[in-house]
């Protein structure tokens, strides 16, 4: 085998090349080449896969990847347990040769050289630092995701070369043969412009090859680009490359460049294996890389922390650790970077959570829903969780008994929204953050406060410095000011350090402006420090148009928002958005953190809910929340018509406002992650939308996202999103929105074993279609009926049921009901053991489906044949019809349908003793679901363990 990472990475067996897979599965081997012959843990795989934070699924993803990659690399391409990829202390690691790979040969070039040098062979030096660059391709595992490369585990081998070319350029000036080094020379200096060192490197290596014009127009290319993007003269050691190349005395030895940090140190020693549990999570944000001061409060929760025998051997009691302190104070940065000081202490892994409790408040997260995705993240699967946030509760605090488990609550309002999520027994630590005093906690629960107040003028210096660097934080009066008029505030802080490293703005003038500045955040207001003038500065500066869309973004409910629901908001059109946008941007009042999503930080959200309220009246907030209404109806609803085309008749939707923005999405692969990304948002906006005087949008985007949550199985946020679609249909007084909402709630909550209040609402559902003569509505709930008959096992009951939407079915002359109801009638047949009588019905349903070029239909149908005949022992029979479910699926672009048959042919082929083809069936479906976050994950993958343990 030979790889590649120092460029793009590739592999290779003998003289073939590998395909080496979707991205991420890429991305996991770069990691593990930069990382050869070290062991990475699987939370070390998460962290660097996900930079922006994990989905609960990203355990199982991670072990498909490896997994799939131990096959790739195994001999012959196939070896489940052998090959390179091998497991070890609590991960996997990259076991090959030096020679195998470029980076490892890269290095050990790169050493020799350095020996080479320390010896004074510089000749000897330059022509091994020429081959080890001869090596270096571009970026460091070039092509893998950008946010990943980004990961400071690919960045530091990036700077490893960078450090490596000013060496090789340093020894070949020396003994006067820059060409050797030219090449890797450019490259390094075309990928790093404001390099001083590595500009005057190049400068000089171009004059030393007989290229001094060149070396002059690279000399004040690099002037004007520092004037340009820095506003600084170039530094001594590039003026001074400059003027030998002037005085034509370019082969002098340049000055010596400080070699690079090595990559090794502070690197800490690798913990040897722990018995682990089956599910160890690692939630925990990244810790903030420019994390300044905090010394004596870092200390205090080590103290309160070692109270309880977290410092040395084993705790005597459960701990719960308070911060608390006022908005912009640092409570999470704290919390976060202790937490990643202490990880080693919590084998048992690290949950978080953010509790938004000062968001807006239906967009702050109900402790039942922060508990339900730790106990995803603990390994439940979700139709294990009991019903009732009790025992809930109790299942938690079960899994945590015996665990040394981290779990770190942030923004949290109230003490009852923490109580739900503390352990019961020693062993695990809770650190909460939160602006208010959780004296509940204290008193109750035993919790151990701190306070957290402003930082000291020596710690604010410190952040100013961090942030800006030395050169930039030398005005002492300008600083002391800034420091002053922020009060101390790390959040004020960092806006203004961002707004003095834009070239002309110094902090003099910064003060300046915060000086001039009026009003205030009551919450951050003191005798000396304003810090709502931190943020009123730059909203003051800001265009009419981008102003008013600052300030109309609080009422969007999400964690995010989409360039054109920004739009739709402001009412602006898609260019005067995009340029709004980018100038709040520019004024560090909203992030991009990913392309066309948009955020900032509450306390930011909180100034523009109070310009909200004091610039706009009541007309406007309402019109720009029914355009933002308008515009996720309209979108969700063209995204879902593209994923399931096919799909019962839709509603009138309601008469749309002026000025929503219209949104195209170009595929379904665009549909599917437009959902993705918008669904949080959207399961708030239902409420917002059922509270603020919208309710034919609430039960109108409840009944278009029915679908989608059901696929995922969002099985709670679909029930309480329909619950209030239903209160405002009930409000309102709209029966058919009424009809329509009992037929999705209760569909929701047979899928949970709510059986009983299922058939409650089902049954008004029917009343209400009847009463209205909506017979589609009508058949779609006596299919319901059925489903949940047949979860009953009153198999007569859903026959029937079938039998009355069929009649409806066929007297609207509607095919594709009645073969989804034949279908139906197939699968219940299956249900009762009755496989023969399934075939005639499943058979008519392809028929039909292929007669209303439904694909999707047909391919359930075709998966019902294949799952008669293979209860029948008609094995062949079985994958011959799975197959034909497969590529449906797969036209259709239904993943988790997909997902459904592959596990079914992975069950006949391992009827068949097939069991290595079972095993990979398994495994893409598996892949599939994990990818989807859904909620069946676990129990294809407890069946492919278990089945791979077995012994062949």
């Amino acid at each position: 085998m030979r790889f590649t990472v120092l460029g793009p990475v590739r592999a290779w067996r003998g003289e073939t090349e590998l395909l080496l897979g979707p991205p991420k599965q890429r991305a996991l081997l770069a990691l593990l080449l930069v990382r050869a012959g070290t062991p990475v843990s699987l939370g070390g795989m998460v962290d660097v896969l996900w930079p922006q934070g994990p989905p609960r699924s990203a355990l199982n993803v991670v072990r498909h990847h490896v997994g799939s990659l131990r096959r790739l690399l195994g001999p012959g391409g196939g070896d489940r347990a052998a090959g390179p990829v091998v497991r070890g202390s609590g991960g996997y690691r990259l076991d090959i040769r030096a020679d195998d790979v470029d980076l490892l040969t890269f290095r050990c070039l790169v050493e020799q050289a350095r020996q080479a040098a320390r010896d004074g062979s510089s000749p000897a030096a330059t022509d091994l630092y020429a081959e080890a660059l001869g090596l270096w391709h571009g970026p460091v595992a070039d092509g893998i995701p950008p946010d990943i490369r980004a990961h400071p585990v690919f960045t530091a081998v990036d700077e490893e070369c960078l450090d490596t070319v000013r060496a090789a350029a340093a020894a070949a000036l020396t003994v006067g043969t820059p060409d050797q080094v030219l090449a890797p020379l450019r490259q390094a200096a075309a990928a790093q412009p404001l390099d001083e060192p590595l500009q005057a490197h190049l400068v000089l290596a171009l004059a030393g090859a007989g290229r001094r014009a060149e070396a002059l127009a690279t000399y004040r290319a690099v002037r004007d680009r520092l004037a340009e993007e820095l506003g600084i003269e170039p530094g001594r050691e590039l003026a001074d490359a400059h003027q030998r190349v002037l005085d034509e005395h370019a082969h002098a030895r340049p000055p010596a460049v400080p070699p690079g940090p090595d990559a090794e140190k502070g690197r800490r020693a690798h913990p040897g294996p722990r018995a682990a549990p089956p599910v160890r999570p690692a939630q925990l944000p990244a810790d903030l890389p420019v994390f300044a001061g905090r010394d004596s409060e870092l200390a205090a929760v080590d103290a309160l922390s070692g109270q309880c025998g977290f410092m040395v051997g084993t705790p005597r009691a459960a701990t719960v650790i308070t911060i608390e302190g006022m908005a912009g104070v640092g409570k999470t940065s704290l919390a976060v970077h202790w937490a990643h000081r202490v990880v080693p202490r919590f084998p048992d892994g690290q949950l978080y959570a953010d509790l938004r409790g000062f968001a807006p408040a239906a967009a702050a997260v109900d402790p039942g829903d922060a508990l339900r995705a730790f106990l995803f993240a603990l390994g439940v699967h979700p139709q294990d969780v009991p019903v009732g946030p009790e025992a809930q509760s109790a299942l938690y605090r079960s899994l945590l008994a015996r665990r040394r488990v981290l779990i770190l609550l942030d923004n949290a309002r109230a003490s009852a929204q923490v109580r739900p999520l503390l352990p019961g027994t020693p062993g695990s630590l809770v650190l909460v953050t939160s602006r208010s005093r959780l004296q509940g906690l204290v008193t109750a629960d035993g919790a151990r406060p701190l306070g957290l107040g402003p930082l000291n003028d020596s710690e604010a210096r410190e952040v100013l410095i961090r942030r800006l660097g030395a050169r930039e934080a030398t005005d002492e009066a300008a600083a002391k000011a800034v420091i002053a008029l922020c009060g101390r505030l790390p959040l004020a802080l960092a806006i203004v350090a961002a707004r003095a490293a834009v070239p002309g703005f110094p902090l003099a003038s910064i003060a300046a402006e915060l000086r001039e500045g009026h009003g205030g955040l009551d919450a951050l207001s003191g005798d000396e420090a304003d810090a709502r003038a931190v943020f009123s500065w730059s909203y003051r500066a800001l265009t009419p148009a981008a102003a008013r869309l600052f300030r109309l973004l609080a009422l969007h409910p999400g964690p995010d928002v989409s360039r054109h629901s920004a739009a739709s908001l402001a009412g602006l059109g898609p260019r005067e958005a995009r340029t709004a946008l980018n100038a709040l941007i520019r004024s560090h009042l909203l992030a991009e953190p990913a392309p066309g999503r948009y955020t900032c930080h509450d306390l930011l959200r909180a100034y523009a809910a109070e310009c909200l309220r004091t610039e706009e009246n009541e007309a406007a907030r309402r019109g720009a929340l029914g355009r933002l209404l308008d515009h996720a109806l309209a979108t969700a609803r063209a995204a879902v018509d593209m994923l399931l085309p096919h799909r019962a008749a839709r509603e009138t939707l309601p008469p749309s406002h002026s000025g929503t923005a219209s949104e195209t999405l170009v595929g379904r692969e665009a549909a599917a992650a437009w959902i993705s990304a918008e669904l949080p948002g959207l399961l708030v906006l239902v409420e917002r939308a059922a509270s603020g005087g919208f309710p034919v949008h609430a039960w109108q985007l409840a009944l278009t996202l029915e679908l989608p949550l059901d696929r995922r199985g969002l099985r709670e946020e679909q029930i309480t999103m329909q619950r209030a679609a239903l209160a405002a249909a009930e409000q309102h007084g709209d029966r058919l929105g009424r009809a329509h909402i009992h037929r999705t709630l209760g569909f929701a909550l047979h899928r949970v074993g709510a059986h009983e209040e299922a058939l409650a609402h089902l049954g008004r559902a029917l009343d209400l279609f009847t009463a209205l003569g909506h017979r589609d509505g009508q058949a779609r709930t006596l299919r319901s009926l059925a489903f949940l008959a047949n979860s009953r096992a009153r198999y007569q009951d859903a026959l029937d049921h079938y039998g009355r939407a069929l009649d409806h079915y066929r007297a609207t002359d509607n095919p594709r009901g009645q073969a989804n109801v034949l279908n139906e009638i197939g699968w219940t047949h299956i249900l009762r053991g009755q496989h023969h009588e399934a075939l005639p019905q499943c058979a008519a349903a392809v028929a039909r489906h292929q007669a209303t070029g439904d694909a999707s239909g047909e391919g359930a149908a075709w998966d019902s044949l294949g799952y008669a005949h293979h209860h029948l022992e008609q094995y062949t029979q079985a994958l011959a019809c799975y197959r034909h479910a497969l590529g449906l699926y797969r036209e259709a672009g239904d993943r988790t349908l997909e997902a459904e048959t592959l596990g079914h042919i992975g069950d006949t082929q391992h009827a068949l003793g097939n069991r290595p083809s079972a095993l990979d069936s398994w495994e893409r479906a598996a892949a599939i679901l994990s990818e989807l976050g859904h909620p069946d994950t676990g129990e294809l993958l407890d069946k492919l363990h278990g089945v791979a343990a077995d012994p062949p």
